[in-house]
Order: structure tokens, then C-alpha cells, then sequence
């Protein structure tokens, strides 16, 4: 099943019925009165998180979405019928926003959780509403208001506890099929994940947690190059970020230069997702001799001026895997029980809820970005950061201190 993460649709909720306007005419009642009925409501369009879904594609062709318009009053006083309500499933970790006032609507991260997304037009009135003392046969109605629409845009984020970050080939779907049962593609050439994969990682009998793997980020990607820009969002909902080194890349290239790559990337697409919970990981240690590990290691740890935990390992082989899924454990154990167990950590939690809003602001913002920045190359038209002076018209540049010439026709 095709991944996709991005979706925008029309929502268009239930027009409310109108109302009805009738008298009652019965033999041998006179003068019966007014017995129009009300319109029924329009049926309103929820969105539901569904845990047995993990991908918008039932969104990717169909994007128009109406819901029941309500039924009209009739006579002897009778309701129209409620329209029917329309109810949308999305993956948990959707987000809900309105396309036209980039308001976030709601969040989804919840099985079961139900959002309303289109609220149905109000019922009509009928005649029967308008009558009174001085008004005995009333020919006063009122139509059903029209439901709501809205243009939706559609994210999903996956939710998992860990992300993986590394260029490509840097042994990140490796990794993931070393410590859990997820079967992602592995091969000797770059940009083989294509989508993110999850795996559950098992530590104990009753321990485990989500681990998540993104296509490899490279240089430039923040300005749109590759493919892992665009699912760095993905990594918005984790508590700790792995940072994947090669410590032997088959180009021959440097290992620390490679790191800073990643580092730099992260910080011109979200700073404050640099600013997350992040271990340096440094993968194929078998890679090298033993006796080099230390020497190499040191150099990564100097140009990226680290100061966080720092493991060792090798995915394939599975060396210093447990060692570090046990201490991952851990961390998220001891996150967890400070949450439920010390009270000076809601200042720190209110901290944690602000910084995963900067992330989701910052990397909604850099995403629209570049989609404004794709749209204006498609149309042919240059955006003000792209203009150079080849671009400025001779001829307007010599006239630009003398004199205007307006001419007037009488």
C-alpha cells in the first residue's frame, strides 16, 4: 500500500430542510389552522482516528466529501428528517487543518478520538412556529441554512517514542531490523527507505517501544534536496532522537563532515527540534579495527562539540544493540514516572508541550515554504529571493532618477 502523509479535501456538510407551510383541512373543522412542520438539521461530517489505518491513500483521489441535506417539513405538523452524519477515518496522528486560515481544527492521537469538522445547517421554521393571538393563519416560513464547508489539509505524523537520523546509508533500516521485528528495504545503494517504517522494539516480556526510520537526510535537503525533508515532521511526536553515524563510509568520505551534515540540517529545518532529547549512535563499528573505534569516535565527538550519550554499535551484527534498546528503555521508564510521580516536573512538562508546538509551528512553516517555492517554478514566475540584477530591465534602470512623465488626454 502506497504511504501518503499529505492530503487536501473539500468538506461540505448538510444544507438544513426547509420549513413547510400548510393548514389544516379536515370536514367539518373550520378555520383549522396552521400545521407546517419544521426542516430537519443537515447531517453534520465528524473525522474519527482508526488504529487499523496507517496511511491517507483513500484520501490521494477521492476529496470531495458531502454530507445528507435534511429533509423539508411537511404538513399535520411533521419534522423533517435529520440528515445523515458523515463520518471520515484517519490514522491516529492526524491533524486537522482548515486550508484557508491554516488553523489547526484538532488532533487526532487517540483511537476513538472524534472531531467535528463540518458542523450541519439549521433546520427551516414552518408556519406553525409564526402563529399567534394576532396572527391565527400565519404564511411565514423559513429556509433551512446552508451546512458548513471548509478545505481541509490533512497531516499525519506517526507516533512513535524514537526517531532515526542519519544520511542515507547510514545503516538506519539496518538498525530497525536488528532490534524489532519491522522488515524495511535494505540494500548497498542510497535512498532505498522511501516512506518511514515502524518497528516495536521488545525489551522484556512486557517492555517495549516504537521505533521509527525516515528516508536519510543530505545536504541541502532543508532547501528541498532529497527526500527526507519532508518526513522530518514525522520525528515532531518522539521523546529521543538517535542520530545515526557511519563510522566507515564505502565513498571514503568523513565521517565527522557527515555528522555536521545532519546537525545543520536539523537546525535550518526546525531549531527547536534541534533542541529535542538526541544520543549519538555510531553505527558499523565492524567496519574498522577495534583499535580505532576510540581515535574515530573522539574525532566525531570534537567537531560536533558533543556533550550527550555517545554508543558504539554495529545493527548488523548486533553488537551494543541491547545495551543501547536497554537504555532507551530506561530513559523513556524514567520520563514516564516523573510525569505521574513528581510534581516539580509540570514546570518541565509545560516546557516539553511548548517545545512540540514550536516544532509542528517551525515545520509547517519550512514545508509551506517550499511548496510556495515549487508552485512559483511550475508557474514560470520567480520569487523576490531569486531575482538578480539580470533580471531588471535596462532601460528602467536609466530612468529611475529622472524625471516621471505622466500624459493626460482631455
Amino acid at each position: 500500500m502506497k504511504f501518503v502523509d499529505e492530503v487536501s479535501i473539500r468538506v461540505k456538510a448538510g444544507d438544513g430542510g426547509n420549513g413547510c407551510m400548510s393548514f389544516r383541512r379536515e370536514k367539518f373543522i373550520e378555520n383549522g389552522g396552521p400545521n407546517g412542520g419544521d426542516g430537519g438539521d443537515g447531517g453534520s461530517i465528524y473525522m474519527i482516528a482508526d488504529e487499523n489505518l496507517n496511511t491517507l491513500v483513500d484520501y490521494r483521489y477521492t476529496r470531495h466529501f458531502d454530507a445528507e441535506r435534511g429533509s423539508n417539513g411537511g404538513s399535520t405538523d411533521c419534522t423533517g428528517r435529520k440528515g445523515e452524519e458523515l463520518v471520515l477515518r484517519v490514522p491516529v496522528g492526524t491533524t486537522v487543518i482548515d486550508a484557508g486560515t491554516q488553523e489547526v481544527i484538532g488532533d487526532l492521537t487517540k483511537a476513538g478520538q472524534r472531531l467535528l469538522v463540518a458542523h450541519g445547517g439549521w433546520h427551516g421554521l414552518g408556519n406553525t412556529r409564526f402563529k399567534s393571538s394576532t396572527n391565527r393563519a400565519p404564511r411565514q416560513t423559513t429556509p433551512g441554512k446552508p451546512g458548513e464547508q471548509r478545505d481541509l489539509k490533512l497531516e499525519l505524523k506517526v507516533l512513535a517514542d524514537v526517531g532515526l537520523l542519519g544520511l542515507p546509508n547510514a545503516g538506519k533500516s539496518t538498525f530497525i531490523r536488528s532490534v524489532s521485528a519491522a522488515k524495511p528495504k535494505v540494500a548497498d545503494y542510497p535512498f532505498t527507505t522511501l516512506v518511514p517504517n515502524l518497528g516495536v522494539v521488545s525489551v522484556d516480556r512486557w517492555k517495549s517501544f516504537v521505533i521509527a526510520d525516515i528516508p536519510g537526510l543530505i545536504e541541502g535537503a532543508s532547501h528541498g534536496a532529497g527526500l527526507g525533508i519532508r518526513f522530518l515532521k514525522h520525528l515532531a511526536r518522539t521523546r529521543l532522537l538517535l542520530h545515526l553515524v557511519d563510522m566507515a563510509p564505502l565513498d571514503e568520505s568523513s565521517a565527522p563532515d557527515a555528522a555536521e551534515v545532519i546537525v545543520n540540517e536539523l537546525v535550518k529545518f526546525s531549531p527547536a527540534l534541534a533542541d529535542r532529547d538526541r544520543w549519538l549512535v555510531l553505527n558499523k563499528c565492524d567496519q574498522i579495527l577495534e583499535e580505532e573505534h576510540e581515535a574515530r569516535k573522539q574525532e566525531i565527538i570534537d567537531r560536533l562539540e558533543w556533550t550527550g550519550p555517545v554508543y558504539v554499535i554495529s545493527a548488523i551484527a548486533k553488537e551494543g544493540t541491547d545495551r543501547l534498546t536497554h537504555d532507551i528503555m530506561r530513559y523513556l521508564e524514567d520520563r514516564a514516572d516523573r510525569l505521574a510521580n513528581d510534581p516539580a516536573y509540570a514546570a518541565e512538562l509545560a516546557e516539553l508541550a511548548e517545545l512540540d508546538q514550536r516544532i509542528e509551528d517551525e515545520a509547517r512553516a519550512q514545508l509551506q515554504a517550499l511548496d510556495d517555492q515549487r508552485a512559483l517554478r511550475r508557474s514560470g514566475v520567480k520569487s523576490v529571493h531569486d531575482i538578480g540584477d539580470d533580471d531588471w530591465d535596462e532601460e528602467d534602470v536609466e530612468d529611475e532618477d529622472g524625471p516621471e512623465i505622466i500624459y493626460v488626454r482631455d
